[in-house]
C-alpha cells in the first residue's frame, strides 16, 4: 500500500543547522498492515508522516501509494485518500460547528460539491457510526464539537477520518493528550475500525506498552533512519525491556 524508495529530507540545507530528518529511507508497508512507530524526539517520525501527506518535500527518493507515485503530488490531492489524526483533539475538527456538521464535512470531501448541510439520511448514518463508540455521541449531533471533552472530540475526529475509508490511516500520537481512560477507549475503537474495514494504518506513539499491544508490525526510528523493524512472531515476543535496549527512551 505504501512504499518509500531512498527518501531523504534535509532541513536547513547548507547552513550550520543542517539536519537529515530522513536519511535514505526505504520501506514497504503492506496492504492491511497496522504499524506502530517508536522513536525519540527528532528521530524522524513526524517527518515520515509529513512526506507521506506532502506537507514537506523530499530532497531525493520516491513515494508510492497503492502503486501510484505521489512524490510530487499536491497535498490537497493526497488528502482525499489519506486519513490523519493528531495529538491535539482540536486539530482536524471545526470547534464552532456541530458534531453532525463536522461529520458532514468529512463525508462531503469525496463529493464533487462540498456542502455543510447534512441530509436526513446522513443524520441516521452518523448516529449509527457514533453509536459504535458507546459515548452517547449519537444523541449529541447538534452539539458544537468544541464543547465535547478531549476524548469525545478525538473519537469524532477518528470517525471523520474513516467515514470514507482511507487507503492509509495515519495516527500521530492520537491518544497522547487524553486521560488514561479516554486513551484506552480511543485505542479500542481504533482497533475496531481498522479491523472492520481492513484499513492500512500507521500509529506514532511514545507509549512502549501501546506499541507492543497494538498492530502487527513495529518500527523504531533513530536519526532519520528505520533502525528496527519487527513483525509477526518477532513482534509478539517483544518485551518493554527489549524496546528499551533498542533505543534511548
Amino acid at each position: 500500500m505504501l512504499e518509500l524508495q531512498n527518501v531523504t529530507v534535509i532541513f536547513n540545507e547548507g547552513t550550520t543547522l543542517e539536519k537529515k530528518a530522513l536519511d535514505n529511507v526505504s520501506l514497504t508497508i503492506n496492504d492491511g498492515d497496522f504499524v506502530t512507530i517508536l522513536g525519540s524526539n527528532g528521530a524522524g517520525k513526524s517527518t515520515f508522516f509529513n512526506v507521506i501527506t506532502g506537507s514537506i518535500p523530499v530532497k531525493s527518493g520516491k513515494i508510492f501509494l497503492d502503486g501510484q507515485e505521489i512524490t510530487h503530488q499536491p497535498e490537497h490531492v493526497r488528502s482525499k485518500t489519506l486519513g490523519r489524526l493528531f495529538q491535539d483533539p482540536s486539530q482536524g475538527t471545526a470547534p464552532h460547528m456541530t458534531v453532525e456538521e463536522n461529520m458532514g464535512l468529512a463525508i462531503s470531501s469525496h463529493r464533487s460539491l462540498f456542502a455543510i448541510a447534512v441530509r436526513k439520511q446522513e443524520q441516521e448514518q452518523f448516529k449509527q457510526i457514533l453509536s459504535q463508540l458507546d459515548m452517547g455521541l449519537e444523541d449529541r449531533l447538534k452539539t458544537p464539537i468544541g464543547l465535547l471533552s478531549g476524548g469525545q472530540r478525538q473519537a469524532v475526529a477518528l470517525m471523520m477520518a474513516v467515514v470514507n475509508p482511507p487507503k492509509l490511516l495515519m495516527l500521530d500520537e492520537h491518544t497522547a493528550a487524553l486521560d488514561p481512560v479516554s486513551a484506552k477507549k480511543i485505542l479500542e475503537v481504533t482497533n475496531q475500525v481498522i479491523a472492520k474495514d481492513r484499513i492500512t494504518a500507521l500509529m506514532i506513539t511514545h507509549n512502549l506498552k501501546d506499541a507492543l499491544e497494538n498492530g502487527n508490525r513495529l518500527l523504531i526510528f533513530q536519526d532519520g533512519k528505520v533502525t528496527h523493524d519487527f513483525s509477526g512472531q518477532a513482534k509478539e515476543q517483544l518485551t518493554i525491556e527489549d524496546l528499551v535496549h533498542c533505543y534511548d527512551v
